[in-house]
């Protein structure tokens, strides 16, 4: 497989793929073309693939996609693609005030698409959940029903023993939502904090790979991961970073001389935080797809 060697395995920890709008493969081929390894996918919002879910069952056929492209994505790396599925906080808004859900229906909603989601990991079909809270203004009983949702998604995977990545505002200190998980069962380092900066108290912060915030992470010398958020839409093409970044970003650190950063975010961290071995897993892209022997059983047991 053809691509630029960085000697090191090189996960992009969030990201989304999208077959049907956007560059979905290609964009795999091009993370991959300058030495990227590994990839986390999550699915896009639901209404963004067209789903207006009424009821939990309805969230399946996002998933079943993102499952899909995953394995797709297995079969283009040097190592391989896990999913992370979930209910993206920002539903809450639009149940409420698009489409007439009161406040308890739509958290009952949200909660009972996570519930779906965990099935995928129990299965060993998903790696991770996602949730988290909106970024943006809201009023304080939405407020309060979003860290409700977010809190289930704490017990289930503290059930489903996973890790659950988070979409919530800019902070530096999330301790106390780190509080919510370990009330729940859940290690504190195994809420991600999806976007995040480069110093965060509470969850461990999968950072933005720009250098500004890469340079206070590596300073920190502290666990984190390394992301893009790529969103795969054709119509926002430089909402946020691309899938080459992760890659040029790790070779920047390298020339500076942050090998062992480098180690933390790619290897260390991934096997702490998912139990994923981007190691071992090096290699072993190709035919991995959905349903092969690596995803059977409870992944939690799983060194991947």
């Amino acid at each position: 497989m053809s691509g630029v060697d960085l000697d090191t395995p090189v996960l992009d920890n969030h990201l989304h793929l999208d077959p049907r709008h956007g560059r979905g493969i290609e964009a795999v081929k091009e993370f991959t073309r300058l030495g990227g390894t590994h990839l986390l996918v999550v699915n896009k919002p639901s209404w963004l693939l067209d789903i207006e879910a009424s009821e939990p069952a309805d969230f399946r056929a996002g998933f079943e996609e993102t499952i899909g492209v995953v394995a797709e994505a297995s079969a283009h790396l040097p190592g391989r693609a896990w999913p992370v599925l979930g209910v993206h906080p920002g539903l809450i808004t639009r149940l409420i005030d698009d489409r007439g859900f009161s406040l308890e229906e739509a958290v009952t909603l949200m909660q009972g698409g996570l519930e779906i989601a965990a099935e995928y990991v129990h299965d060993g079909r998903a790696r991770a959940l996602k949730s988290g809270r909106p970024h943006y203004d809201v009023s304080d009983a939405i407020w309060r029903g979003s860290n409700e949702v977010m809190k289930r998604a704490f017990s289930l995977g503290a059930a489903a023993d996973c890790a659950v990545q988070l979409h919530t505002e800019a902070s530096k200190d999330l301790t106390q939502i780190t509080a919510w998980a370990e009330e729940r069962g859940m290690e504190s380092d195994r809420v991600v904090k999806h976007y995040a900066a480069g110093r965060l108290s509470g969850p461990t912060p999968s950072v933005m790979s720009d250098r500004d915030r890469l340079q206070q992470a590596v300073d920190r010398e502290a666990p984190f991961l390394m992301e893009t958020d790529f969103v795969d839409d054709p119509d926002r093409p430089g909402v946020v970073l691309g899938p080459k970044t992760v890659p040029r970003r790790v070779r920047w650190l390298l020339e500076e001389g942050y090998e062992t950063a480098v180690h933390i975010a790619h290897v260390e961290t991934p096997q702490s935080v998912y139990g994923i071995d981007t190691e071992a897993t090096l290699w072993v892209g190709a035919g991995q797809a959905a349903g092969s022997s690596l995803l059977t059983g409870n992944p939690a047991h799983l060194d991947w």
